[in-house]
């Protein structure tokens, strides 16, 4: 790897990198409309549809986030053999994004989140789904498409979001084999699973996932019991590097003993779906290339907010991103150090 000397050579050496994503993926699919009036039938809005749209979701978008980037990725999961996993398959492809590490299962139904929406505001969500575990016969092929792709992986993503992919089994399987290999983990959890992760390279909750998976309650403003919880998390699933997303407050991150608080930035909020997917997207990479966890950190702050700003699930853009990086000075303030 090229030595790292500056912020340009960082999102420069982004696109070298290759991202093993592995996960819950879905579909995002959004009916836009204008809403003037109530219904007469009941107390609710009437939407006239002017634009419908499909996007990919869950692990799909840090897939898109990854390429939005500039590294490579490959996705690993499971979708049902029905229409919408058709559909599924179209939207990678119309994305450029490979089919090679998905298992369509007769057994399930592919993850569909319909949003309704009207102006910049959300009204309604309709989910179509199934959450139970993956059928040994599919775990078994998610494994072997796992594997196959693994040797070309700098690190691995493995994004629950409690969809059924994951088990506890196939979960220290996926972490046995990337530390065999060498090749670091980067965890974004949901709460049946959450402490399954043993072995881990950086586990990143949020505040909220983090209480529910300790089975601990505190307040947002008691440092010392949030610090305590986060030094029990990183002794039980044996990790050196948790990052916790705090919302409107920032990020957390422990190495270590180390712990360092990075503020959030003023932001005009539209909506905070796929937040976390850009997260973990520019942490798997930051992770990848080596560099200082209070840069990961960073970085990953920046990019969380920045796509905030729009309305749906969106992927960060890495220009707008380099160039807000540049204004905070995060390199110079963050000194990188090279793996």
């Amino acid at each position: 790897m090229n030595q790292i000397n500056s912020l340009e050579d960082t999102f420069s050496a982004f696109n070298g990198l290759t991202v093993l994503i592995v996960g819950d993926v879905m579909i995002d699919s959004y009916l836009w409309g204008k809403s003037t009036r109530i219904s007469p039938e009941a107390p609710v809005p009437i939407v006239n549809v002017v634009k419908r749209e499909k996007r990919l979701g869950g692990a799909a978008n840090v897939a898109l986030n990854v390429q939005a980037l500039g590294a490579t990725p490959l996705l690993c999961s499971v979708v049902g053999d029905d229409t919408d996993g058709g559909d599924f398959l179209r939207l990678l492809e119309d994305k450029d994004l490979s089919t090679e590490g998905i298992v369509q299962s007769p057994e399930r139904v592919t993850t569909i989140k319909h949003r309704i929406i009207a102006g910049a505001q959300q009204l309604l969500r309709v989910d179509a789904e199934i959450e139970t575990e993956l059928t040994d016969y599919d775990n078994r092929h998610l494994e072997e498409r796992y594997l196959k792709l693994l040797s070309k992986a700098d690190v691995v993503v493995l994004e629950d979001y409690d969809k059924g992919v994951f088990s506890e089994q196939n979960i220290k399987r996926f972490i046995q084999l990337a530390n065999e290999h060498n090749i670091p983990t980067v965890i974004d959890p949901k709460k049946k699973n959450f402490m399954s992760f043993v072995g881990c390279t950086l586990f990143k909750p949020n505040l909220k996932e983090l209480k529910e998976g300790l089975k601990v309650e505190f307040t947002d403003e008691n440092l010392p019991a949030f610090e305590s919880a986060v030094a029990d998390l990183q002794k039980r699933l044996q990790t050196e590097q948790v990052l916790v997303t705090l919302s409107e407050r920032g990020v957390f991150i422990a190495d270590g003993n180390k712990k360092t608080y990075i503020d959030a930035h003023r932001r005009s909020i539209a909506d905070v779906s796929g937040a976390g997917d850009t997260v973990i997207s520019i942490a798997a990479l930051c992770k990848a290339l080596g560099t200082s966890v209070e840069f990961l950190a960073g970085l990953s702050n920046l990019g969380g907010g920045l796509v905030c700003e729009q309305v749906g699930v969106v992927p960060v853009n890495k220009e707008r991103l380099l160039s807000e990086a540049k204004q905070v000075r995060l390199f110079e303030l963050h000194e990188q150090r090279t793996a």
